[in-house]
């Protein structure tokens, strides 16, 4: 089902707020499930609602947007497709009182140009619609994308520092343009070493816009990819709440990459896992110190790679670990999970071990 609102150019501030319940909590919500239509600048444009499960108007909820990459739309995004997990593999891990609302909008002319501020404006009208609508925590905010996507949601970071809580951005460059950019939003960002398309260079100048706002040691010298296996860095002495990690791994232009021995795509656990550390109030939980690299005490190296789990007895032929993917049209790997977990169809091209 389809359906419609108009926006103005003009109405493009959502006014920011901190720790604070949306004007849907309460109501009887009239957005369900499915494709919905906003007109912004003359132009009708569209976005996909995913509510959670049993969703309950009295429970404030998180609200993730999920941008596209370049000649990919909604539709790819929610279904999954093109080398996508379906919602960029989140809705597994973000259940309970950890659920999100999830948006897929799409892009002009399949990409994210926001010529004018037009798709800054595009996401403006989202927020308001959503959340006079549906119940939202306020200050959860935030926003994912592959390619172009990541662009579309570093923009937004640039120009609504204060709306935005985390980004994750994946394998991307400044696209999207970067209107303000100059206050500190919590950041993730992972690029290949060997991306054909958006060269790293380009998502570490991405990165260090943000290493600056958020007021962290800078990195010298660049980590690099432990072999096969992603390595993982969190700078230190950020901003209180204003972490920034980079993953950097031995890859192409990929949004699934999988650490050697692992048939699960690593950027959904790590999105999940920064993104969990924030609280309604817009604080971040503690978490224990990291160990220090000896040789530049400003930064942790982590490898985020993590072995397959072990079975119990006998199983029959290789095994998905627990998160992998174990089934879909056109998938060659396992179809049998590690015990204590259950191959669940998510979507026609992405079963998985949950």
């Amino acid at each position: 089902m389809q359906f419609s609102t108009i926006a103005l150019l003009a109405l493009s501030c959502v006014a920011p707020v901190l720790g604070a319940r949306s004007p849907g909590c309460g109501k009887t919500p009239t957005i369900r499930n499915g494709q919905y239509t906003t007109t912004v600048n003359g132009k009708q444009r569209e976005y996909i609602v995913r509510l959670p499960d049993n969703y309950d108007r009295n429970f404030a909820y998180r609200l993730v947007f999920t941008f596209h990459a370049l000649g990919g739309n909604a539709q790819q995004i929610a279904n999954g497709g093109g080398g996508t997990l379906a919602w960029y593999g989140l809705p597994p891990l973000m259940t309970g009182n950890n659920s999100a609302i999830f948006i897929s909008p799409n892009g002009l002319n399949q990409g994210w140009a926001n010529t004018g501020g037009e798709d800054i404006t595009f996401v403006d009208n989202m927020v308001r619609t959503i959340e006079n609508d549906l119940c939202v925590e306020q200050s959860l905010r935030f926003a994912t994308g592959f390619s172009y996507g990541g662009a579309m949601s570093y923009s937004w970071a640039c120009s609504r520092p204060d709306q935005v809580r985390a980004i994750s951005v994946l394998s991307s460059a400044v696209l999207s343009g970067c209107n303000g950019g100059t206050q500190p939003v919590a950041y993730y960002h992972q690029h290949g070493t060997r991306d054909s398309v958006l060269s790293i260079s380009m998502g570490r100048q991405m990165r260090d816009r943000f290493v600056q706002n958020n007021g962290c040691t800078p990195l010298n010298p660049e980590p690099q990819p432990n072999g096969g296996r992603s390595t993982k860095t969190e700078y230190r002495n950020c901003l209180p709440g204003k972490p920034v990690t980079w993953v950097i791994f031995d890859g192409d232009h990929n949004p699934s990459q999988q650490d050697q021995g692992s048939n699960t795509p690593f950027a959904p656990g790590n999105t999940w896992e920064f993104w969990r550390q924030f609280q309604a109030d817009g604080s971040s939980n503690p978490s224990p110190e990291p160990t220090s690299n000896p040789g530049n005490p400003q930064t942790t190296l982590i490898t985020t790679s993590r072995a397959p789990e072990p079975t119990t007895g006998p199983a029959p032929g290789p095994t998905a670990p627990r998160w992998g993917q174990c089934g879909g049209q056109g998938w060659n790997g396992p179809t049998v999970c590690v015990s204590g977990t259950t191959c669940t169809k998510l979507n026609d091209y992405y079963h998985q071990c949950l």
